[in-house]
């Protein structure tokens, strides 16, 4: 059988963004730069308000797509598109930032327990001057596979007959929530083309038939290109499976901005600066 088994186990790095705001870092980093087509993936979450309360003002993004998946809290977000919304848990925010975005994202709250993570997809050199996009899913529309040994909240793929609402994208992204319980096994068939890998959230999992280091809350594992992924709960647990194509174009960062160039991000610090960014 060809079984995925773990490539590296990552230990996310401490960092803070927007204004502040700490979180931790797993791709992104001087250990796990880029993960084609996946650019970024940080956790954010605290009971304790003064980690987040600064949230992230307004800022720019040209050349990604953002992906905000909340599991406690309430953020309140508001961009250059003239959208406006309140994320709450369970809700996912999808963004083509496209040739230019300005957008925030600040705490809907004063106090409690905010979670949740915002991945970073890149863009084709092709899509990036696009105009900006914006999808907003709510919890309740998400699709949901459910049964006596497990929970899979579906954002993007297919699980079952079930299909995310976020299709026929370029990079045909897989991003699955899911919840198992202790003692029982997630199987799913991957793409052979895809670059995978398995955010922990809680508990303790196990990858593939052959040994590998504890898989416990925030660890992410690089996963093998193989058709088999088999994971098995250790504990009750909870994990994020998020896979797509590799785009396989140089990229040039600048900060929020993520080209093909040096001087393609040169350029979009000129626009950004000169009023042209966020016209459309």
């Amino acid at each position: 059988m060809d079984l995925v088994s773990v490539k590296k186990i990552i230990e996310p790095m401490p960092a803070t963004d927007g204004a502040g705001v700490k979180l931790k870092r797993a791709i992104g980093t001087p250990e796990l730069d880029y993960f084609d087509p996946f650019l970024m993936l940080d956790e954010f979450g605290s009971d304790n308000a003064e980690d987040y309360i600064a949230g992230f003002p307004p800022h720019p993004h040209r050349g990604i797509e953002t992906v905000t998946y909340m599991l406690n809290g309430e953020f309140e977000h508001e961009d250059s598109t003239g959208a406006k919304g309140r994320m709450s848990a369970g809700d996912v925010q999808w963004m083509k930032t496209g040739r230019g975005i300005i957008h925030s994202e600040m705490p809907a709250m004063q106090e409690g327990k905010l979670r949740g993570f915002q991945l970073w997809v890149n863009m084709p050199a092709d899509l990036k001057m696009n105009k900006p996009e914006y999808i907003y899913i709510d919890n309740e529309k998400m699709q949901l596979y459910k049964d006596e040994e497990k929970r899979i909240t579906i954002i993007a793929g297919k699980f079952m007959n079930q299909e995310g609402p976020v299709s026929k994208h370029n990079v045909e992204p897989i991003y699955f929530d899911v919840e198992l319980e202790k003692g029982k096994e997630f199987i799913f068939d991957l793409p052979l083309t895809h670059n995978t890998f398995i955010y922990s959230v809680e508990g303790e999992i196990k990858i593939g038939d052959q040994e590998h280091h504890p898989i416990k809350s925030s660890k992410l594992a690089l996963l093998t290109r193989a058709k088999h992924l088999k994971v098995l709960g250790l504990e009750k647990s909870k994990f994020l499976l998020i896979s797509g194509k590799p785009i396989g174009e140089p990229i040039a960062r600048g900060g929020p901005f993520v080209m093909n160039t040096k001087a393609e991000i040169a350029q979009a610090i000129q626009d950004y600066h000169n009023g042209t960014f966020a016209r459309y």
